[in-house]
């Protein structure tokens, strides 16, 4: 189109790519409106039309509503004010898509599942950061109450904390709720309540001097090499690392190496061997951005299979 020649509502729409009704519908709102009218009342179009509707397309396509389009056309905004007002406003959106697309991939990998564990799972992902906290005091309390708080139990609270980032990915969002809901789960809230009193069994009284070893760790330190080298449970060279985890445990209780401590340590090791620990550990690893822990399932059922053999005997 030349400088200074009007054109049709027709001419324009073969221009612009755009329907005439759209662009009769656009001069009505003010947004593109038309340089003269002919005497039948047939509308024409300015040089800068074909421009102006070039951007109005472009900002309809990133979202922007008309009356935005139309302060923005006739300059009483700017183009960066309105962008600076729709980066905040998807930014908000794209929290709420990933938020729902997390709970939705969660809820995926887990079929069949109920209307209630789905409403559940919704209400996690939306908590705020003081009902994440809320939730987190609730059960590390239930875990950690009243143990001594000189023997080192704060850090290990601390260790156990979930922190979502302000703006966590939807993996971080998965974990979250995840996480939660093992938090919920009583008789997930029992089996660490027992195995933080077994630890602070081994601890000498009044938190003061040298901390005996932990069955699980002595357990878990052994298993852990016969692993490594290839030894099963029911290997007869396993029968030497049971005797080994037997005897250290003797040693760090103060108790003889008999049947007795071989069905007590068995019992410990029972009891504290719950797939869900290391479950809850590699979610709290990925919230908080931290190495994935190893697992500590594998090396107790070792543990727990070569010491049922032993005590069997």
């Amino acid at each position: 189109m030349e400088s200074g020649t009007l054109c049709s509502i027709g001419e324009l729409a073969r221009r612009t790519g755009l329907t005439v009704k759209t662009i009769r519908f656009y001069s009505d709102r003010g947004i593109v409106v038309p340089a003269h009218r002919t005497p039948a009342g047939y509308r024409r179009y300015g040089p800068d039309a074909v421009a102006r509707l070039a951007l109005v397309r472009t900002l309809r396509e990133l979202g922007l509503g008309l009356d935005e389009i139309r302060q923005v056309v006739d300059r009483e905004l700017t183009l960066g004010e309105v962008a600076a007002q729709h980066a905040a406003a998807l930014e908000v959106q794209i929290g709420i898509l990933r938020l729902r697309r997390a709970v939705l991939t969660t809820a995926a990998g887990r079929d069949p599942m109920t209307p209630e564990e789905m409403e559940r799972m919704h209400r996690l992902a939306r908590l705020t950061g003081d009902e994440r906290r809320r939730l987190t005091d609730e059960f590390l309390d239930a875990v950690f109450a009243g143990l001594d708080e000189d023997a080192g139990w704060a850090g290990v609270r601390r260790s156990m904390t979930p922190e979502l980032p302000d703006d966590p990915t939807e993996e971080q969002l998965g974990a979250w709720v995840e996480l939660a809901e093992l938090s919920l789960d009583p008789d997930f809230r029992a089996r660490v309540r027992s195995g933080a009193e077994g630890h602070a069994a081994g601890l000498p009284d009044g938190g003061s001097g040298q901390p005996r070893p932990d069955v699980v760790v002595i357990a878990r330190d052994h298993a852990a090499a016969a692993l490594a080298a290839g030894i099963t449970p029911r290997s007869p060279r396993a029968d030497r690392v049971a005797a080994a985890i037997t005897a250290d445990c003797s040693r760090a209780l103060g108790r003889p190496d008999d049947g007795e401590l071989c069905r007590w340590v068995l019992q410990r090791l029972t009891a504290v061997n719950d797939p869900r620990r290391d479950r809850y550990f590699r979610l709290l690893a990925l919230i908080n951005g931290w190495p994935a822990p190893e697992r500590l399932a594998p090396a107790l059922d070792w543990s727990v299979a070569a010491l049922r053999l032993r005590a069997a005997r």
